[in-house]
Parts: structure tokens; sequence; C-alpha cells
């Protein structure tokens, strides 16, 4: 069991697949029985060289999104007033916090009715990890539960919270830092405002 807070400041940027813009990598790994032991190193490496992968990503124009065959997507809009993602020929309006699930091999184009945007992507490869995303209230105190085999990341997406654990002061958590829960444990998060649970485990 382990447990780190993830700091939007210490966050990674990387350029998208396609070019057309940049993303804050929050976290991402490869499980040992995929070929590369342990999770994700620090060096550079291909886009998709990952089974999980958590970033978040500012959308200020309009165009196609990168394709990612093989690869299962979740988006979740944080900022901004929406986003029409156009996939494999259908258009699917995103409003806030409102998860949104497509394939990443599928062809997809994003319009912003609104502006520009920023979201929140999980990325799982198929058959190999599996991801659930969920956006929760906190008012007042809230437990996750994190089973064994999984990887528990809560997002903050409000200020005012903070991270409980025995026998410590609180830590407080600034907008869009994430607790990463590693195995059998509870992150335990007080305040008021909003968070992202993304649970992710191997596919066996």
């Amino acid at each position: 069991m382990s447990t780190a807070v993830l700091r939007w400041d210490d966050y990674r940027t990387m350029p998208w697949k396609n070019g057309g813009g940049t993303t804050r990598e929050v976290a991402s790994a490869t499980f040992p029985d995929a070929g590369t032991a342990g999770a994700a190193a620090s060096a550079p490496r291909a886009a998709e060289a990952f089974d999980w992968r958590v970033s978040v990503a500012d959308v200020a124009s309009e165009g196609p999104f990168s394709a990612f065959p093989g690869i299962a997507r979740v988006i979740t809009l944080v900022d901004g007033a929406g986003m029409v993602l156009t996939v494999d020929g259908t258009p699917h309006r995103l409003e806030p916090l409102t998860p949104f699930a497509f394939p990443g091999a599928a062809a997809t184009g994003c319009r912003l009715p609104g502006g520009p945007a920023r979201d929140m992507n999980v990325m799982t490869r198929e058959g190999h990890a599996a991801a659930d995303v969920s956006v929760l209230p906190v008012d007042g105190r809230c437990g996750l539960a994190c089973a064994r085999e999984e990887t528990l990341l809560v997002m903050a997406l409000s200020g005012g919270l903070r991270l409980i654990v025995a026998g410590q002061d609180a830590t407080p958590l600034g907008r869009l830092d994430c607790v990463r829960q590693e195995g059998a444990g509870t992150v335990r998060v007080e305040g008021g405002g909003t968070v992202a649970a993304i649970r992710i485990a191997p596919v066996r």
C-alpha cells in the first residue's frame, strides 16, 4: 500500500501525438506482465508506451484528436463551457464534469462552441487495463476505498480540499492536484468541493 500527493506544478508537459498542442501528464504506468517492468520511468518515451495514463490537456483550438488504436479513452471537461466531439461521424456534446468514454482508434474531431477548454483524459490499453471514472461531491468528509490490485487517483476539481491521513496534519490539495493510492487502502478527503475518482485495474 502506498499513497502519494501529485502536484499540478510537477506534472510533466508533453506534446500531443499529432503535434496540435500539449498535455500535462499526471501519472502513467505499464504492468510488469505487459513487457515492461514497473511504473513508467521519467525518461522520454513514445506516446503509446503505457498500459494506463492520466493527463490534463488544454484545448485552445478546434481540430482533430490524435488517434490511439487499441486505447480506450475517457474525457472529462474540467474547465470551459462545453465541447463537441464528433466520433466516427457522430457528434457528442460534452458537459462540464461529465465523463465521456470513446475508443482511441475512432476518427475524432473537436469543436469549441464555448471557447477554449481543459479536459482530464484517462487512457487504458485494451486487454491490459480498465478504468472507471466518476465525479463526486465532497461535503465535509469523503472516504474512497481502493482494492488490493487497483490504482486509485483522486483529483481535486475545486479548491478548499484537504487529504486526511491518520496521525498527520491535513494536507491541502490545490485545484487539479491528485492523490495516488496503490493497493488496498482508503483515501480520505475533507472540505467542500468536487473530486474525480479514477479507478484503474489490470485486465486478467
